[in-house]
């Protein structure tokens, strides 16, 4: 499966530390809140790696744009327009240094801009801070007996070079956590493929990712142009009514594009890595059709929704029927 990372920062004693760290002024701040943050997410992962011992834990780093973590501009912008007509100088400068930072964190379009590894890239003390907390976590339940296996993945590669500068660092930091634990763990760092580019180079991508993990979704989008939310709530019902679409692509994986491009970087990705391990995760993961499609390219796994699993596992056994002749009933 796939465990997000950032849904661990969204709790309620946690949240005030992840703000912090986004609005530090230095580095010496920004590390100090990271240091706060590591001990929770240490925890995190050390109860996953024991419900999960001997099984593989893919791990994604942080991928969503970081004014996702803020108070919402309006609300703060409300407080400080009521704060002036009130007269009201108590908590003022701090309120408006706060508007003034959440207005600095707007983009355009923020999932397609500064997210992912991209964040990785501006800000490396953030996942330097994860990868020391999933390793940590491993040696400290390696030595209670247990065997964890951490995956660990960057998510939203474009190019290969944004693999080739941050993987060594954090690689880095996972052999100085075992040396200082004296504790062998095994591991992997890979990539989620959810841009069209890196399907396309998925064999010079499949140099440094020992997996990758297609982010349906994401490629989805990227590959039809389309915003899911606008197109579901817009045009796409009626595109899929009228025939211009066989299917919702965001339910069904369409083959002659989406699925074209995941062919390719299976393909391509084996040729440079062989035993290169690859599974999708998202909502087409739970899709019959979907599924079937996975297994005919050739994929290792599927992730989906808990309460998806049990349709999952019917549909790959499904497939793996259809494909030894077995007309499943």
């Amino acid at each position: 499966g796939l465990c997000r990372t950032e849904h661990m920062f969204f709790e309620e004693e946690r949240l005030p530390t992840v703000q912090k760290m986004i609005l530090a002024d230095t580095e010496e701040e920004r590390q100090a809140a990271l240091d706060a943050l590591l001990p929770y997410q240490r925890e995190d992962f050390a109860g996953l790696f024991r419900a999960m011992t001997c099984l593989p834990v893919i791990i994604r780093l942080i991928d969503p744009p970081l004014h996702e973590f803020m108070p919402d501009h309006d609300e703060v912008f409300a407080e400080v327009i009521e704060m002036r007509c009130k007269g009201e100088t108590e908590g003022l400068a701090e309120k408006e240094e706060l508007l003034a930072a959440i207005e600095s964190m707007h983009e355009s379009n923020p999932m397609m801009g500064l997210r992912g590894v991209r964040l990785s890239m501006m800000m490396p003390g953030i996942v330097k801070m994860q990868v020391r907390a999933i390793f940590e976590a491993a040696c400290m339940v390696k030595k209670e007996g247990l065997e964890p296996k951490p995956e660990v993945m960057i998510p939203l590669t474009g190019h290969v070079n944004e693999l080739k500068t941050i993987q060594p660092q954090l690689e880095e930091v996972a052999k100085a956590v075992m040396a200082e634990q004296g504790v062998n763990i095994e591991y992997k760092f890979g990539t989620m493929i959810e841009i069209p580019r890196a399907a396309v180079t998925a064999a010079e991508i499949a140099e440094v990712a020992e997996f990758f993990s297609f982010g349906t979704n994401d490629l989805t989008q990227m590959t039809f142009g389309y915003s899911r939310d606008d197109a579901e709530a817009g045009f796409l019902l009626k595109y899929v009514e009228d025939g211009i679409l066989p299917k919702n692509p965001f339910q069904t994986i369409v083959r002659d594009g989406v699925g074209q491009l995941m062919k390719w970087a299976v393909e391509n990705g084996r040729k440079t890595r062989p035993d290169l391990e690859v599974g999708i995760c998202g909502e087409h993961g739970g899709d019959p059709d979907s599924i079937e499609f996975c297994h005919s390219i050739n994929q290792n796994y599927v992730s989906c929704s808990p309460f998806r699993v049990p349709v999952a596992r019917l549909a790959a056994a499904q497939a793996a029927l259809r494909e030894k002749g077995f007309t499943p009933k």
